[in-house]
């Protein structure tokens, strides 16, 4: 892109020029997402309703700009709120499976870098309703900052106004709420993670530039400090040195063609009952259930995975609750292990549960950060053999989202479902989403075609594997916790 030496400029964070740096044609670095509407919306109420609230954040006038050295912000003095919102139409009937192929095609277009990169794509009828086609480069924010944005959109009440207030918005009635869940594990210390994880990136610099001299300043620095510094280093060599994870189908050179599908909703308090059964969180039962159906897919292309396990990459927040209003990124990443090798269903949940209960007592995520930080401003040689150095170690990227469990509403039209996907990095193809919103849950993939073809088919095992926990729990005999050797004799292992 040109530079436009008359249009304001801001300098951008590191580990956000990493994520624009991370862009490729076989992987875009784009979050996209689904508002599905109960009744229809016109373009000009939601364009009207964009410009007041999502224009309220300066930064969705801006464009990324990337000087080489330094990566900027940029004001784009052309700005036109109708190229960013688009009305698009679906063959008729219009339904979930023709929704699902409108989507596809879009999570495989590359944003304009000559503008702003988001796009509100309005699907005028769509099951009656409507339905809202979301596109955000990754480098404008994270997961739990886009939360806030679509929460800034929506309202509890479908008679309420626009405001031009966007914190207002954002933090009202019941939203608050959902911040305080979404960030309220994550409190206790966090300001220390953080500031923590963007040394790494400092360490790594230092690391690289002179080697002495870093040993030097871990011999000088206080024994705490030395001592959290060496676990950093040690952390940090342990996720270099992971082996690469092992070659299925799901591991295959990419294409640029992505493929999206996502299930009917599931009722969350039934989840949340068999997590309670099964002393587990929902989020084990989710990651297991999402296992479980990868497992059924390679099982039927005939793949001999006994024993085999692959690893998902996990995003962690480390946002501190008091910078829940900003955008950017500002979460690391976890390797977590998935059994899919492992037949029984209750032995592949202790392994994913006692996975997610190691890793929260790992500096991994903080590791992550702070090596994202470095790549940001590292030699952009080093950035692609780095980048496919780490997406080597693992085949998919799971992600899950506790979202809002009230009815939202969107320019006075009540949202009926939500979904959404994250981007892949380097060479993985497989996406894992999982959202909760009012009191459901939806389940989505995204993969490159040449990973999956068909997503739909990993789609409909998911509540399968859900069915199967829920009955093994329920035959048993309910006065123990349900185990493994339980579970085999449930199944006529034994």
């Amino acid at each position: 892109m040109q530079a436009n030496h008359s249009a304001e400029r801001e300098p951008m964070a590191k580990v956000d020029t990493a994520w624009l740096r991370m862009e490729r044609a076989t992987n875009l670095m784009m979050i996209t997402g689904v508002i599905g509407l109960a009744t229809r919306l016109d373009v000009e109420s939601l364009r009207q309703m964009l410009s007041t609230r999502l224009l309220a954040y300066p930064r969705f006038r801006q464009r990324p700009l990337d000087l080489g050295a330094q990566a900027y912000w940029e004001t784009d003095p052309d700005f036109d709120i109708n190229w960013h919102v688009r009305r698009s139409a679906l063959p008729r009937p219009a339904g979930r499976a023709e929704l699902e192929e409108l989507v596809s095609q879009l999570a495989s277009s590359p944003l304009d870098a000559s503008k702003p990169l988001w796009q509100f794509h309005l699907v005028d009828d769509y099951e009656g309703g409507s339905a809202i086609i979301l596109r955000l480069h990754h480098c404008y924010a994270d997961g739990m900052a886009m939360v806030q944005v679509v929460l800034s959109l929506t309202d509890t009440k479908a008679e309420s106004k626009h405001t031009t207030d966007p914190h207002a918005s954002r933090l009202r009635h019941s939203h608050e709420g959902v911040l305080e869940r979404l960030l309220k594990p994550a409190k206790v210390g966090m300001e220390q993670l953080t500031s923590i994880g963007g040394k790494v990136g400092d360490q790594l610099h230092k690391l690289v530039a002179n080697p002495f001299a870093m040993a030097h300043d871990l011999a000088e620095a206080s024994v705490t400090s030395a001592r959290e510094s060496r676990a950093v280093m040690a952390e940090l060599m342990h996720s270099l040195t992971l082996s690469d994870d092992p070659p299925t189908s799901l591991k295959q050179p990419l294409g640029v063609s992505k493929r999206v599908a996502w299930c009917a909703p599931i009722s969350l308090p039934e989840v949340k009952a068999l997590s309670r059964a099964l002393s587990c969180t929902v989020n084990d039962v989710l990651l297991t259930a999402a296992c479980g159906a990868l497992r059924a897919h390679l099982l039927g292309l005939g793949e001999q995975i006994d024993g085999l396990r692959i690893r998902a990459t996990v995003p962690v927040n480390l946002r501190p609750i008091e910078h829940a209003k900003e955008l950017g990124n500002h979460f690391g990443l976890v390797f977590l292990d998935l059994p899919i090798g492992e037949a029984n269903p209750v032995t592949r949940l202790e392994q994913v549960r006692d996975g997610m209960r190691e890793l929260k007592s790992s500096r991994q995520a903080i590791v992550s950060y702070g090596l994202l930080s470095a790549l940001g401003v590292g030699p952009g040689a080093l950035q692609g053999p780095a980048l496919d150095l780490l997406s080597r170690k693992a085949t998919a990227v799971a992600t899950n989202v506790p979202g809002p469990q009230t009815t939202l509403y969107m320019c006075g039209q009540a949202i009926r479902e939500m979904m959404f996907w994250v981007p892949q990095t380097g060479g993985i193809g497989i996406g894992i989403s999982i959202l909760s919103y009012n009191g459901h849950i939806y389940f989505g993939l995204i993969t490159d075609q040449r990973c999956i073809a068909d997503p739909r088919s990993v789609i409909d095992e998911f509540p399968k594997e859900l069915e199967k926990l829920m009955l093994l729990t329920l035959m048993d005999d309910w006065e123990s916790t349900l185990s493994p050797s339980k579970a085999a004799v449930l199944l006529g292992e034994h």
